[in-house]
């Protein structure tokens, strides 16, 4: 299910910034882009977007921009100033044109500032903390997406029901032109073939293409499947298992069908059915 949803968050050690995508996949597949600082973290973040997410390839990225300030008690470490410094001039000697240090670039050197360290399990705890508020705008967007859905399904549904019945008030039509052509060739047989062997295949044929069976699975599964799109709990992967049994009636339904009409209907339900099918893949 197609959604997007962006949080932003101040720490005291910088910004975070979480943006989710999500787009439509039979199945949960996660991706994260984690900065180097939260990459050991990855496990949980993917521990929490699993348990609020059961479909759908779901794209995560997180940003954060470390606070480019000085805490009143930091200090320098005048020893590891000087090693860096020593280190950079003779870099210099060996590559002329190498860049010299500036002073920030020193201080943001690991281990020159004292007590400016960035804690990677309180910055972790609050990029968790930003990632279930951004899960929750994430999935405000999928139900919004999703009650949409629901609404275009359910209109097919009713297409569905509509076609059905219309196919049953073609039934009575279609038996009685059928069991006339089959009276006429019957009488034109009649002398040929033995009166009971025939009487035999007449039943056997009539048996074979009576289609009231697969008029009733399909209205069972299009109860079904009302029923289950009402629910709250995850539904695509049991509404895609419904519609393969819609197309499975419909196909043998037209398969079946001594009518014109009927197998008209048919194509129409598979039509309905497929529309309906391509929708179920964007539903959790």
């Amino acid at each position: 299910m197609t959604a997007f949803a962006r949080g932003q968050s101040e720490t005291h050690w910088g910004q975070l910034t979480w943006e989710l995508r999500s787009v439509n996949h039979r199945y949960l597949e996660i991706s994260l882009k984690l900065p180097e600082e939260q990459r050991a973290f990855e496990p949980q973040f993917r521990d929490a977007i699993t348990t609020r997410l059961k479909r759908g390839r779901v794209d995560g990225v997180l940003r954060f921009q470390a606070t480019e300030r000085l805490d009143n008690d930091a200090q320098v470490d005048e020893s590891a100033a000087v090693r860096l410094v020593e280190m950079a001039k003779r870099v210099e000697q060996l590559v002329p044109a190498a860049e010299g240090l500036r002073t920030i670039d020193v201080l943001r050197w690991p281990g020159v500032l004292s007590g400016t360290e960035i804690d990677a399990d309180g910055l972790a705890k609050e990029a968790m903390r930003l990632l279930n508020q951004t899960l929750d705008e994430l999935g405000d967007a999928r139900k919004r997406e999703g009650g949409r859905l629901k609404n275009t399904i359910l209109q097919r549904l009713d297409s569905v029901d509509e076609v059905l019945a219309t196919v049953r008030t073609y039934l009575p039509d279609a038996a009685a032109a059928y069991r006339q052509r089959l009276e006429e060739r019957v009488a034109e047989l009649r002398e040929k073939v033995d009166p009971t062997r025939l009487e035999q295949e007449v039943v056997l044929f009539m048996q074979r293409t009576d289609v009231e069976e697969e008029l009733d699975r399909l209205e069972v599964h299009v109860g079904e499947s009302r029923r289950v799109i009402h629910s709250s709990a995850p539904v695509g992967r049991r509404l895609d298992f419904l519609m393969q049994e819609l197309n499975r009636e419909a196909n043998t339904l037209g398969a079946k069908a001594v009518d014109t009409r009927i197998t008209a209907a048919s194509v129409d339900l598979k039509v309905l059915i497929e529309q309906m099918r391509e929708q179920v893949q964007n539903i959790e």
